[in-house]
């Protein structure tokens, strides 16, 4: 990567810069690191304009769960500004049968009962079932959910809530595109990155052992040596 690169690390629900924690450390020789803050906002796509207002003529991208979506939409936006493009731990679906109600008894829990409670019902799904004893993971984690307010939980609610079906915009992405999946990630499953590739002209999907959703935490080292051989352009993708 050249010297004025500019690598954009979207954030997922809930979640901030300390979830790229690893990978700024990683990546930061290679390029400006950005972690943009999606709090306060309550659509995909008002999230990515936030990221193209301030962002250079040129740049790559990963997004990680809703930071993903956030990164498909920037991709339906403004592709010709994107160079390499990263998406992990994700859905493309539209919303489901159901979802909004299962999603709102979480958002009740952080207005009636607080952030606390929340996180620690939020937690245990999002990482491998081995990890749920690991201390250490989960007081980073909970400490970083904290520091979101129930109206901010709320708002990234309505965002997956009013989100497009993303499927749609598959077939028109012309980016080489890589895919990371932790192998146990209940809420976002390999089954459902494997359709996405499928889906797309061009994509390579990694699948990290011993993890669940929260990838970039629970398996930094295996994460970070993807995406360096990614930005780097080690890595070489086959056609679909």
């Amino acid at each position: 990567m050249g010297n004025n690169a500019v690598i954009y690390l979207l954030p997922g629900l809930l979640c901030d810069e300390t979830v790229w924690r690893h990978q700024i450390a990683a990546l930061s020789p290679l390029a400006e690191i950005r972690v943009p803050d999606f709090r306060g906002l309550s659509s995909f796509r008002e999230m990515a304009l936030k990221v193209l207002r301030g962002a250079p003529g040129r740049f790559s991208v990963a997004g990680h769960s809703m930071g993903a979506r956030v990164a498909l939409e920037l991709m339906q936006l403004a592709p010709e500004r994107i160079d390499k493009f990263v998406l992990m731990d994700l859905g493309v679906h539209p919303v489901q049968p159901g979802e909004a109600e299962e999603r709102m008894v979480l958002v009740h829990v952080a207005e009636e009962q607080g952030m606390e409670v929340l996180a620690d019902a939020w937690i245990p799904p999002m990482i491998a079932r081995a990890r749920h004893g690991d201390a250490g993971l989960i007081q980073e984690i909970r400490t970083m959910v904290l520091r979101s307010t129930p109206a901010d939980y709320r708002g990234q609610i309505e965002a997956a809530l009013q989100r497009t079906d993303q499927s749609q915009y598959l077939p028109a992405i012309k980016h080489k595109v890589l895919l990371i999946c932790g192998a146990e990630d209940e809420w976002s499953p390999v089954a459902q990155h494997e359709s996405i590739r499928h889906q797309l002209s061009s994509a390579e999907l990694i699948v990290i052992p011993h993890s669940g959703h929260m990838v970039t935490m629970e398996q930094p080292e295996a994460v970070n040596k993807v995406l360096l051989e990614w930005f780097q352009g080690e890595m070489v993708l086959p056609g679909n």
